[in-house]
């Protein structure tokens, strides 16, 4: 019989430790090997076994979790999941531990909501799972000086008077899920103040793509943020998803908007890589571009099929570069990759596609 993946819980609240004890040992390839209040207990309990994950949260009496993940970091990597509230404040120290070496983030279940639960119950495991697997890699410091930002004229030129009918300008659709928010950075670090439009969707929860966003946006040259109903998808501008909602590419005219909607879990996520694909296939055609990246499951893998089906340009991340090869691997796997590159080409290789 294959062995369980052994999981350590780390919160400081006892419903919380209960609930996800629950949802996790719920998955016949899951079980809690123990639960911790804080991290000095979690520290005695990794001493008499280590588990394959750590589910960690952020505030916690004694040592916060942003402190013991830098500790765990730099004497005994093991892979951490911050399981977060979702105040303005946690979400941006979640995306800090993203930095320090946690692979990902799951929202802390909101107890009493059965829906709510019922879908968490299948991210939570699914993230656990897509981190135990995980390749574990030194965090990235971003301590870089950050040029200053621009006006919106440095970006985009005023658009014409008349608008075409038909349009040559490109636009970038992008799927990520596990390992995606490190994959994302690099990949939107190198481009330039006039690259074409871009879409993202990350798997991420609600309340963190905005931070996700403002985040990015100080670190690139071109405008980060998360898309609102009716957004532009312009040159110099990346529209991240937000958590908890579909987002759609369509094309009014030589205009490309995003449409940002609710409905129903697709590939078991929401937003879905599925979801955004589709729309590129069905409203850009071979205007577009379509990027799959690191990522757990198979969402992307059918709508990258439908986009280069339909005359885009389709690119994967590989293995040696990817935390978890699952989507890209699905991707590849039903003919819908164009080209596999390791993560530091594929902006090049976006920008050459759409040149």
């Amino acid at each position: 019989m294959k062995r369980k993946i052994r999981v350590l819980v780390v919160d400081d609240s006892a419903v919380v430790r209960q609930t996800l004890r629950e949802i996790i040992d719920s998955d016949p390839e899951l079980e809690v090997m123990g639960v911790a209040s804080d991290p000095y207990i979690a520290a005695q309990k990794i001493r008499k076994e280590v588990p394959d994950v750590i589910t960690l949260d952020v505030e916690m009496p004694r040592m916060d979790g942003i402190t013991f993940l830098h500790k765990l970091m730099t004497q005994h990597p093991i892979p951490v999941v911050i399981c977060s509230g979702l105040t303005h404040k946690g979400s941006e120290t979640a995306l800090k531990a993203l930095e320090y070496g946690a692979v990902e983030i799951i929202e802390k279940p909101r107890i009493g909501t059965k829906r709510f639960l019922e879908e968490s119950r299948v991210r939570i495991c699914d993230t656990v799972k897509a981190a135990a697997i995980s390749r574990r890699r030194a965090p990235v410091p971003f301590s870089r000086m950050v040029a200053p930002k621009l006006t919106a004229d440095a970006i985009i030129a005023k658009p014409p008077g008349k608008a075409m009918v038909q349009t040559t300008e490109k636009i970038v659709a992008v799927g990520a899920s596990t390992g995606g928010t490190e994959a994302l950075r690099v990949f939107l670090e190198a481009l330039p103040l006039d690259a074409p439009g871009v879409v993202v969707v990350q798997h991420m929860p609600e309340h963190f793509t905005a931070a996700f966003a403002r985040r990015l946006d100080g670190l690139c040259r071109v405008s980060v943020k998360e898309a609102e109903n009716n957004d532009s998808a312009l040159r110099g501008r990346v529209l991240i998803a937000p958590g908890n909602r579909h987002t759609l590419l369509k094309r009014s005219g030589a205009r490309y908007y995003v449409e940002v909607r609710d409905g129903p879990l697709v590939c078991r996520h929401r937003p879905s890589v599925d979801v955004l694909f589709r729309s590129a296939a069905r409203y850009a055609g071979p205007n577009a571009v379509g990027v799959i990246m690191t990522g757990m499951g198979d969402d992307g893998a059918r709508g990258m099929k439908e986009m280069k089906d339909a005359g885009a340009h389709t690119i994967a991340q590989d293995e040696a570069t990817s935390v978890v090869f699952g989507m890209p691997n699905e991707a590849i796997r039903m003919g819908g990759v164009d080209r596999v590159l390791g993560l530091e080409a594929i902006a090049g290789a976006v920008l050459r596609a759409c040149g």
